[in-house]
């Protein structure tokens, strides 16, 4: 009955959303992009395809799930690769990327097309990355006898499984073979509700950002720009909360340093007005043909792609979204290269946040002026900084090996 009103519910959610369509561009690409899903499943995949489909609510959980589905087309180069998406943030990014053989958008949870969906990807293997379950997809592969794992995974206390109304979440939870957790409270936390194949792995997130130190990081324009300047600071994925804290400092030092700002929002009109607040020199990717950019003091990287690879330049760096409500940022992609970093106070909700602050790896600012003060330090402090750097390089390198333990299961089932 349960899975009844479930269903219908998602029905009049269809309806409601193409109703907010008309107002809201995410929610109309969404609309638009699932329209397209099973012509692409279509074009990409044939009825005689071996498949394996990864699911991911968002980008996120994908570059979480992304080392593991790397193994696997190693592993298994006769399988192709499904990716589905439900946020456009993640599809539309990722929609042509060569990690998969195709990308789509996840169908809404009704009966129908769950049926049809897996009769397209006829998966031998089923993988949803962190938390994202959907009843009736679950519910079907199980029905249809489909392995499918539960990798990265987190839960809390306050989540439906664990409570008296969250039955059907707990039985599509238990259509797992298998759950990988991130820690151990959320292994335990299953436990008590009766789910016992699972195993803690810790989070894939750092097997991904390891694999960052085997390419060369090396960006032409980056290295024009410091041209051998003595110190460097990046504020990567940056949004207006962080840029009150950080603007104030870059106007008013006048140290031998060099600024790289990675927004992340890089429309034309977010980026504009950030130059505007800017009283120094600075220069936009997007317009830095045939500009000397050594003669610059900030540059703006107003395009998407280049940040993993520009946080190995940096001496210090400030990882955006704990300072308002968005959200705290990937602090793994800089911590694997041993700099310290600063954050914003918003950050309890992420667990390698709070055990970096507590290893004294990360230093939290509340406003400008602690922000300037700690800048400052490490600025003028090099063995600071190269202490902090290494607590941060050595948590990475010591929490490796979730990929490793994932392949390992699939290998020997």
């Amino acid at each position: 009955m349960l899975r009844l009103f479930y269903s219908i519910g998602i029905y009049i959610a269809s309806l409601v959303l193409q109703v907010l369509s008309l107002f809201n561009k995410k929610i109309k690409l969404g609309i638009s992009g699932r329209k397209n899903t099973i012509k692409i499943l279509k074009n990409k995949i044939s009825a005689t395809d071996k498949t394996i489909w990864m699911h991911c609510a968002s980008l996120g959980e994908f570059e979480q799930g992304l080392p593991v589905l790397q193994e696997l087309k190693l592993k298994f180069p006769e399988y192709k690769t499904v990716v589905s998406f439900f946020s456009p943030s993640g599809y539309e990014i990722k929609k042509n990327a060569p990690d998969a053989d195709a990308v789509v958008y996840l169908p809404l949870d009704t009966p129908k097309n769950a049926k049809h969906f897996l009769n397209y990807v006829h998966p031998d293997l089923i993988l949803f990355v962190k938390y994202e379950i959907w009843p009736n997809i679950l519910l079907e592969a199980k029905k249809r006898d489909i392995k499918s794992l539960l990798i990265s995974a987190t839960f809390r206390a306050d989540q439906s499984y664990f409570k008296w109304y969250g039955s059907l979440m707990k039985k599509a939870l238990f259509s797992f073979e298998h759950i990988f957790t991130q820690d151990k409270n959320s292994k335990e936390l299953i436990e008590r509700i009766g789910y016992n194949s699972v195993s803690i792995s810790g989070d894939t997130r750092f097997d991904r950002v390891s694999n960052q130190l085997k390419i060369d990081n090396t960006v032409d324009f980056i290295e024009e720009f410091i041209n051998n300047e003595t110190t460097t600071i990046v504020f990567g994925s940056s949004w207006p909360a962080d840029d009150a804290l950080f603007i104030p400092f870059i106007n008013s030092n006048e140290d031998n340093i060099k600024y790289i700002i990675a927004p992340h929002n890089v429309k034309a009109s977010y980026i504009e007005s950030l130059i505007k607040q800017l009283k120094v020199e600075a220069i936009c990717f997007s317009n830095m043909k045939g500009e000397n950019l050594s003669e610059y003091k900030v540059f703006i990287i107003d395009t998407i792609g280049y940040l993993g690879k520009v946080y190995s330049y940096a001496d210090v760096t400030y990882v955006g979204g704990a300072a308002g409500n968005t959200g705290l940022h990937n602090i793994l992609e800089p911590a694997v290269f041993g700099m310290p970093i600063i954050i914003g106070k918003k950050y309890q909700k992420f667990p390698e946040a709070k055990i970096l602050v507590h290893l004294n790896g990360i230093s939290v600012v509340e406003n400008a002026n602690e922000l300037n003060l700690t800048l400052s330090s490490l600025i003028k402090d090099e063995k600071q900084r190269e202490a902090q750097g290494t607590i941060n390089s050595d948590f990475v390198k010591n929490n490796k090996g979730a990929v490793r333990q994932i392949l390992d299961y699939i290998s020997t089932e």
